[in-house]
């Protein structure tokens, strides 16, 4: 049953947007698009990029994790500032660090340097994804979250496919430089867009200047989300000594974390928010459908290309089949949202992608490319449903001074899942495939290989399904209570 707000919101007939808000949704849109942009397109030229700046590959496979751990390490505590600061001033400024990053990784002269500004450019980044989810709900009207939330939905599925052909393209016609250089007119637009249309800052929303900024459990939270990180991704898929130390090391610096969080005045996070089950239902179903998601892009050209034997240009075909869905879905599942409500398509799309698993999970290889992308399709469009639905429950759910720092949890748990997804899912697959080098395994190891991953996967989400079903919806008067607790505490 329908909470009373999903009640409201899907008896409620279409709000249509004014000019203003619509170029503000534009300012919004170009904030997801250009990050998730950048996540993908350096992909492709790394060998490129290596050459052009006579580094090693291990070295350039720096200019793509110092990025990600930029974003890892910063969005909690960024979207956090927000809420002090002010969100449009503080994306703003995350717009001017990513452009201006840009700007000196087309112009770097080493591969340091890039990789230098590569991190100051996931700075940029961070704010850019923890924000932009959190300025929906100052912009928008509440009658068309949904629709938002699938508006930038649709812009990160662009960005993360488009980056690989793009970065190809401008790096085969005018040079590497430019997939970074590109980003310089469009942050310089995306500025004009923010400054001109988004809403100014709500100084009643803000938490209290006497609230302060967490500094030391800031530092701890990035170094635990550092360690973590790292141990999900060196070692290219083998999991070593230091692989294991990288974990202690995380789960020390967690319990670190949460002692110094216990001690201070103006914590960074606050763990009676968790208390509130249908936020954290929210972040945990986003973590194990984002693990799962990950699924897809390790094991996926694997199959088509050792599995089916398919030459290289219709593996990268069957592999836009996923993206392009969710592309083109990203707008309709949330309008799907504001008609029927977050909660029951928030089930509705975690059943898709568990029947897609499903389905691939016993799936024959004589099906042939068919076989597998059209699971793949119904998984993705489902995907688009669970994020706009999910998304949306957790923005309208939460109360205004708490938005910022809510909507960096939801991009970090989004990002955790997929670190992990590409570690343990990577894993899976190689242990299924009962072969010690991936590459040399038969169709038929593979095969089975994915089989059994895509199992696991439908395990997990049939986990993420009972947690929907099991869990109330979230309380906005919860979280406002405790950002209220919060503020009296420093007075």
């Amino acid at each position: 049953m329908r909470n009373p707000k999903e009640q409201e919101i899907a008896g409620t007939r279409p709000v249509k947007l004014t000019s203003s808000v619509r170029w503000a949704l534009a300012a919004l849109s170009l904030s997801m698009l250009m990050p998730s942009l950048d996540t993908s397109i350096a992909n492709a030229g790394l060998p490129t990029l290596a050459l052009g700046l006579n580094a090693s590959f291990q070295e350039a496979q720096w200019i793509i994790l110092a990025y990600l751990l930029a974003i890892t390490t910063l969005i909690v505590s960024v979207g956090r500032l927000g809420d002090i600061v002010g969100r449009r001033r503080l994306l703003l400024f995350g717009i001017g660090v990513f452009t201006a990053a840009s700007l000196l990784c087309g112009i770097a002269g080493s591969i340091w340097l890039l990789i230098g500004a590569r991190a100051a450019q996931g700075l940029g980044a961070a704010i850019m994804l923890a924000l932009t989810v959190a300025m929906v709900g100052e912009t928008v009207p509440k009658e068309r979250t949904g629709s938002a939330m699938g508006l930038l939905g649709t812009m990160s599925a662009i960005g993360t496919t488009l980056g690989p052909s793009l970065g190809g393209v401008l790096i085969a016609g005018i040079g590497w430089r430019w997939i970074f250089l590109v980003n310089v007119p469009l942050g310089l637009l995306n500025l004009l867009l923010a400054y001109r249309f988004l809403p100014a800052d709500n100084v009643a929303a803000r938490l209290p200047r006497s609230v302060g900024f967490d500094y030391k459990g800031t530092a701890f939270l990035a170094a635990t989300l550092a360690a973590y990180a790292l141990a999900m991704t060196i070692g290219r898929g083998q999991f070593g000594p230091l692989n294991v130390a990288l974990l202690v090391a995380a789960g020390i610096g967690l319990g670190a974390f949460i002692l110094v969080e216990m001690r201070a005045a103006s914590p960074l996070i606050r763990f009676a928010m968790f208390r509130n089950s249908g936020l954290s239902s929210g972040l945990v179903m986003s973590t194990l459908v984002s693990t799962v998601m990950m699924a897809t892009l390790v094991v996926g050209p694997f199959y088509l290309s050792q599995g089916l034997r398919l030459e290289t240009a219709l593996v990268g075909v069957a592999l836009s089949a996923g993206p392009l869905v969710a592309a083109l879905t990203g707008v309709p599942a949330g309008r799907i949202v504001d008609r029927f409500g977050a909660r029951r398509i928030t089930i509705i799309g975690l059943i898709g992608i568990a029947s897609g698993s499903t389905v691939i999970s016993i799936m024959p290889a004589g099906l042939g490319v068919a076989g597998y992308v059209l699971p793949i399709v119904f998984v993705t469009a489902s995907y688009a449903l669970f994020q706009a639905a999910n998304n949306t429950a957790i923005v309208t759910g939460i109360g205004p001074e708490q938005r910022g720092v809510v909507s960096g949890m939801l991009s970090l748990s989004r990002n955790l899942g997929l670190v992990t997804g590409a570690s343990v899912m990577g894993a899976v697959f190689a242990f299924a495939s009962a072969t010690s080098d991936i590459t040399k395994a038969s169709p038929e190891a593979i095969t089975g290989g994915m089989h059994i991953t895509f199992a696991a996967a439908a395990v997990l989400i049939f986990a993420a399904i009972a947690i929907a079903i099991g869990g109330p919806a979230i309380s906005r008067s919860g979280i406002r209570n405790i950002g209220a607790r919060m503020a009296a505490d420093t007075n």
